[in-house]
């Protein structure tokens, strides 16, 4: 069942942490942006109220929550409802796939990832924004998940098992960018930097092998 309750009930409350912690926010598109391959026609899985797909310039996005859509739409995204692991989306449709701090929330990551692979067009790409579980700051979120308001059914990850995931998914040439430096987010450093192992935020983008079968 995908992970909405809370989305539904707090929108605003959502929208509300990317005001307040804007900063972290803009480190975080920085990061995406340095992996971001030209494209014509980008999908974000999990879109939520649009805050990536829009500065990204992906306009459509798939999106369980209806208060998260009806955000979104305001925006000029096109959403279609529907889950990772069930893609309501044609084979080989879009050349690049984001899925920002989605991961954590679905039932089958392998699942919704080889789904992707499978709307990609032949050498599309996906980029995969999320907390790193071994990180300071994802201990934390961790250890204090419970008590959280939109985290409270979340299942972090790190980049090693994040990586496994997209290699069984028939993901290759896995590049990987980090922000976020620090224990909390009232003093996190917010540059940007290639690798892992430091920062809080990641993003990994791998590509799908052309088929020359």
């Amino acid at each position: 069942m995908p992970k909405t309750e809370a989305f539904e009930k707090f929108p605003q409350a959502y929208e509300a942490w990317f005001e307040k912690h804007s900063t972290l926010y803009n480190a975080e598109i920085e990061a995406i942006k340095k992996l971001l391959p030209a494209f014509k026609n980008g999908i974000e899985i999990g879109v939520g109220s649009g805050r990536f797909a829009v500065p990204l310039g992906i306009r459509t996005g798939v999106e369980p929550s209806t208060k998260m859509a009806e955000i979104a739409r305001t925006k000029g995204i096109n959403v279609i409802e529907g889950i990772a692991e069930d893609l309501p989306v044609k084979n080989e449709t879009f050349d690049l796939a984001l899925m920002v701090t989605t991961i954590c929330f679905v039932d089958d990551p392998l699942l919704s990832l080889q789904n992707i692979y499978q709307i990609l067009k032949p050498d599309g790409y996906v980029i995969i924004g999320f907390v790193d579980r071994k990180s300071e700051l994802g201990k934390k979120y961790e250890k204090n998940r419970r008590n959280s308001r939109f985290y409270g059914e979340a299942r972090f990850y790190d980049v090693n098992e994040v990586i496994g995931l997209l290699k069984k998914a028939g993901f290759s040439e896995i590049v990987c960018t980090q922000t976020l430096f620090g224990k909390d987010l009232e003093h996190m450093d917010t540059s940007v930097k290639k690798g892992y192992g430091e920062g809080a935020f990641i993003a990994l983008r791998a590509r799908k092998d052309h088929d020359d079968s």
